[in-house]
């Protein structure tokens, strides 16, 4: 007889839970999304390099407030982990980092950003992509974790490698974006490993 084997993460570990918030470095601050960044949303969907890099939907007020509903939605299926980076001063959002593609069974994940302009260059998606995967690994309890992007984008391929995520390789031809189809470079650390320094 096979002997089934038990899910790295049981079910229900994120629902009965409310989604946590988290301190950043820089006066920053992850936190769930709120009906009144709507807007935040809308700015993203008009960014260029947001729309290019992601797969991001032109919406209205109203299909904004939709998706972050369904954002809290997710959460408590345990199917995704949204969360808005914000400035602490102002308690504005500035971008998005979440966890997506869950399978907690199997104890994996995969890692998606973007920053509007006023987010960049102070290390936010660093931030924030090491407190995220310190959250799911250490205290969720997944084994794996992963980021993709295109190989023309080296901004994500720097966040990705200063978060310990090493570069398994590239998937060819795996990703569509509004120019065509783009060469993916596949990151990912498993619990376990060390962190690098500084984070």
């Amino acid at each position: 007889m096979i002997t089934p084997i038990p899910p790295v993460v049981p079910a229900g570990r994120m629902a009965r839970r409310q989604q946590p918030s988290f301190v950043l470095p820089g006066g920053r601050e992850l936190r769930p999304w709120r009906e009144s960044d709507a807007d935040i949303l809308l700015a993203a969907g008009r960014d260029p390099a947001i729309v290019h890099w992601n797969r991001v939907e032109r919406l209205t007020r109203e299909t904004a407030r939709e998706k972050i509903a369904r954002w809290g939605q997710r959460w408590t299926e345990e199917a995704a982990a949204i969360w808005a980076i914000a400035r602490r001063e102002d308690d504005r959002a500035v971008g998005l980092m979440g966890l997506a593609d869950f399978d907690l069974a199997g104890g994996s994940a995969e890692l998606l950003y973007w920053l509007l302009p006023s987010g960049r260059g102070d290390g936010a998606a660093l931030d924030a992509t090491v407190r995220v995967s310190r959250w799911a690994l250490d205290e969720l309890g997944l084994h794996r974790l992963r980021i993709t992007h295109s190989v023309d984008n080296p901004a994500s391929c720097r966040v990705a490698e200063r978060a310990g995520f090493a570069l398994e390789g590239t998937m060819r031809s795996a990703l569509l974006h509004a120019d065509g189809w783009h060469d993916e470079h596949l990151h990912a650390r498993i619990a376990g490993d060390p962190w690098p320094h500084g984070n």
